[in-house]
């Protein structure tokens, strides 16, 4: 962030119009705006439509709006982690950054990580992170499957009974 930007951001931080020209080009600016504006929908999916880590600086109260957390994971997947709790558990949320980026599942709520689907699809892109799902899922043999020929790492973070499995430790020495 160009020190010039963050100086004219921070002259102009609670005036709307200027806010949204501003975060529209470069939506880290966010951060530099009045508390009101990043309470504000248009400021904030001006933001997030150039960059979705604008997420970050929007309010509490945007970080638990569905749309707008959406519109983040959009753009940069990994902003998962910015949403309010209630959206960590939101199926919707967290199959939409899982699909590109799999460590997401840390941020997921236990239930989620519980979740036979959003846990397949999450160790699909990223293998080892079969360790974030929940301890029935690690001794699921067609979850352990994937995640370790996805990466072989994998294979330290499930059930006992699986690394024992003669198939699983097949796809070891591949």
């Amino acid at each position: 962030m160009e020190e010039k930007d963050v100086t004219e951001i921070r002259q102009h931080y609670d005036d709307k119009d200027y806010v949204i020209k501003a975060v529209s080009k470069k939506g880290k600016l966010l951060d530099y705006v009045s508390e009101k504006l990043k309470d504000d929908e248009d400021v904030v999916r001006s933001a997030l439509e150039d960059d979705g880590e604008a997420l970050e600086f929007a309010s509490d109260k945007l970080k638990a709006n569905k749309d707008i957390v959406m519109l983040a994971i959009k753009k940069a997947p990994w902003t998962a982690c910015y949403a309010s709790e209630r959206l960590k558990d939101d199926k919707d949320i967290i199959m939409e950054s899982v699909k590109n980026y799999g460590q997401t599942l840390y941020f997921a709520s236990e239930r989620l990580r519980n979740d036979r689907e959003i846990v397949k699809t999450a160790i699909t892109n990223k293998g080892i992170i079969i360790k974030y799902a929940s301890f029935a899922l690690r001794d699921d043999k067609e979850l352990a499957e994937i995640a370790v020929k996805q990466n072989k790492e994998s294979y330290y973070f499930l059930s006992e009974r699986l690394k024992q499995d003669e198939d699983i430790k097949a796809l070891i020495k591949k």
